[in-house]
């Protein structure tokens, strides 16, 4: 399988003057292609820094962070931005959806700034919304939307431009337990038939009883990292 992160001893230290806190402590974590792993752990234990680094929305202090072979942590501010943009999809606890703008538009944005023209960008909407079930909201505000419905949109918009990966911070925290579920099939669904690899922060049992390997942080480091023997036995990888 191929390999998408790989990280290499990866710390992230506040307070560097005085006591030192290592919200991240000398991590190691290789992900391949197609896995689908919740990152788990109490409140403070690094798990939305360690996704920011591997997203390149932070950078280490320490360590090297290697996607699909890239070294991010060499890159510089724009090279960052435009890797982001071709590789990683984000899907935030808060969604993030940009106000003024109609759901198509919101998923359409990050095609835009790929420079995609507007055949294909219409194509990608409308296969995105139907695989979301939302094709009846393309035109509606985020405002019009529920809770569940805004998290399908962010969902959509972390996957327009084709990403090698989703990183997914808390994503059903705000949702009730249908809108989870129907959250959850949807990407269960994606990783299975478009082989897209997952990492989710989670503290939500709906996600991790999803997952197929949970890796646990405690102060920064991962105490444990294993297969979730149960859905691997209902749900077995190729």
């Amino acid at each position: 399988m191929k390999t998408v992160i790989d990280a290499h001893n990866i710390s992230k230290v506040y307070n560097r003057k005085t006591i030192p806190v290592y919200a991240v402590n000398n991590v190691h974590l290789h992900l391949e292609r197609g896995e689908f792993t919740a990152l788990v752990g109490p409140s403070g234990s690094g798990k939305t820094t360690l996704l920011n680094l591997i997203g390149g929305l932070d950078k280490p202090d320490e360590g090297n962070i290697f996607i699909n072979g890239v070294d991010i942590t060499n890159l510089s501010s724009n090279e960052l931005i435009n890797f982001r943009l071709r590789n990683i999809g984000f899907v935030f606890q808060s969604f993030n959806l940009i106000p003024v703008l109609t759901a198509k538009e919101n998923v359409e944005f990050i095609m835009q700034l790929q420079k995609m023209n507007k055949r294909d960008r219409g194509e990608r909407v409308d296969k995105l919304f139907k695989e979301i079930g939302l094709e009846d909201k393309l035109n509606e505000r985020p405002s019009k939307l529920s809770g569940g419905q805004q998290q399908r949109v962010a969902v959509a918009r972390a996957l327009a431009s084709k990403p090698q990966f989703v990183l997914a911070d808390e994503p059903t925290a705000n949702l009730d337990s249908i809108a989870a579920s129907n959250l959850l099939d949807i990407m269960v669904r994606l990783n299975k038939e478009e082989n897209i690899t997952f990492l989710f922060s989670t503290h939500d049992q709906r996600v991790i009883d999803r997952a197929r390997r949970v890796i646990t942080l405690v102060d920064g480091k991962i105490i444990s990292d294993s297969a979730n023997v149960a859905t691997n036995t209902m749900h077995p990888t190729n």
